[in-house]
């Protein structure tokens, strides 16, 4: 007899969210993890550095100035330990509430680190030791880990990844952000506004890549006024750190116009790669292809029999919410549902100030794929709500096909873009076209009419 029906390893978006679900179905189900209950999301990724986009973006809008809103302050003091000890209080928060979630849901938790030994079977290494679990599924959710260079490999105190740059206890005085991505861009905006000297290097030669052109270059714009220094095209290759000061070595891209940088740190944010080390994903037959990722099929079931994987340890855009939808969808074809996942509408978000938010296609991969596009723009600048709100940067974008009006992509660069960004994902899952989104009436005033207006104002 198989002690549990489902072992998930990790405990992660996807791997609490599989566990919850599971239990809903009937399963008897454990939860193996190292401690980190919400994994890097919880911990070190998603929640504790929108705590401190939060909490630098309040302080940068007070030290500019609230007077034309009759809002007259004092000296404004940055008191950076209780800024993290917040963002440590809402870990805290988050993480006991998916420890009581699996209290709630019956879900056995696990504390150490787990490792495939045969059909059906893992071994735990926790603090007992080693202690074998049968079961007749397991999932695999352990998620991703931070990509390191091998001229700039992370000590943690000047070569910095993702996780050490959100808990310095001091703000540097000059830092240099290696990769121009969502958590490049979101960590150099929390520490330049917090008083840091920030550049960011890019291999590519804009930001965001990957994303829509004009939003990519009206983001650039926008942060380089906010005090961001930019250097695209270029690479790092390498640095010697001398009594406390990075020396960082650039290129350009082809080789040429080398340079050298002094500063206080470097954070490293290339991306990230699938964490399946110490899994021992061999002794059960399952192969990575070349970029370290796990193959499954349609039921996300890998090349053993019973062993599934969801998540960043699988293809596709490494984002928690796309994990979650994931692990719903895996445990409940498990239980015969025939439950799937629209990959072609999950949302992209990046928490800059303004947000970007996009989902579904760019104009230049609609143009790519084959479709005449036609695209429809409006400015937040002429909406009245945006005014009110003291943040009229950035657009809307609607992208559509010009043959049937159904809506391709809708990109947004603005002011709450990621709660705005969800009308648009309905839309398009329930195949609208643009002129369905531009017949919705939309509160007025409201940021959302901006969405409206972008789609009424498409060129056919």
């Amino acid at each position: 007899m198989a002690d549990y029906d489902l072992l998930v390893i990790g405990a992660g978006p996807g791997g609490y969210v599989a566990a919850s679900r599971a239990s809903d179905l009937g399963m008897k189900v454990a939860c193996v993890d190292k401690g980190w209950l919400g994994g890097t999301c919880l911990q070190v990724g998603c929640i504790p550095s929108k705590a401190l986009l939060e909490s630098s973006h309040r302080y940068a809008e007070i030290q500019e100035g609230l007077a034309d809103q009759g809002i007259v302050v004092g000296d404004v003091k940055l008191d950076l330990a209780a800024m993290m000890a917040r963002k440590s209080k809402i870990v805290d928060t988050m993480t006991k509430g998916v420890g009581a979630l699996f209290k709630a849901k019956n879900v056995d938790y696990l504390v150490g680190t787990a490792r495939l030994f045969g059909a059906g079977q893992v071994i735990v290494n926790g603090a007992d030791g080693e202690t074998s679990i049968n079961s007749k599924r397991i999932l695999l959710a352990t998620g991703s880990s931070p990509v390191e260079l091998a001229d700039l490999p992370f000590d943690g105190k000047h070569i910095l990844s993702s996780t050490e740059v959100l808990a310095l206890d001091a703000v540097p005085e000059r830092m240099v952000v290696i990769g121009a991505g969502a958590i490049g861009l979101e960590m150099g905006s929390v520490w330049q506004r917090l008083g840091a000297q920030v550049e960011i290097v890019e291999f590519m030669d804009v930001v965001l890549p990957g994303a829509d052109a004009e939003i990519s270059q009206q983001v650039q714009r926008t942060l380089k006024r906010q005090g961001l220094v930019f250097r695209l095209a270029t690479k790092a290759t390498g640095a010697q750190i001398i009594d406390g000061t990075v020396t960082l070595s650039l290129a350009g891209r082809d080789g040429k116009d080398s340079d050298v940088i002094e500063c206080d740190c470097v954070l490293v944010s290339v991306g990230r790669r699938p964490h399946t080390r110490g899994l021992d994903l061999d002794a059960v037959g399952i192969a990575t292809d070349d970029r370290g990722f796990v193959t499954v099929d349609d039921n996300y079931q890998t090349m053993a029999e019973g062993v599934y994987a969801i998540g960043d340890v699988t293809p596709g855009p490494m984002l928690a919410h796309k994990a979650e939808a994931e692990a719903v969808v895996v445990v409940e074809r498990m239980s015969g549902l025939g439950s799937t996942i629209n990959y072609a509408t999950i949302p992209n978000v990046v928490y800059t100030h303004p947000e970007v938010a996009s989902v579904g296609l760019s104009e230049e991969a609609a143009i790519e794929a084959g479709h005449k596009v036609s695209t429809g723009k409006y400015l937040f600048r002429a909406n009245a709500r945006a005014h009110s709100v003291n943040c009229i940067d950035g657009f809307v974008k609607v992208v559509a096909d010009a043959g049937t009006d159904r809506l391709l992509g809708v990109h947004i660069f603005g002011p709450q873009a990621s709660h705005l960004i969800a009308e648009a994902v309905v839309a398009m899952e329930f195949c609208a076209s643009a002129e369905d989104l531009a017949r919705t009436v939309h509160a007025h005033p409201s940021l959302s009419e901006v969405v409206r207006e972008a789609a009424a104002s498409l060129s056919h």
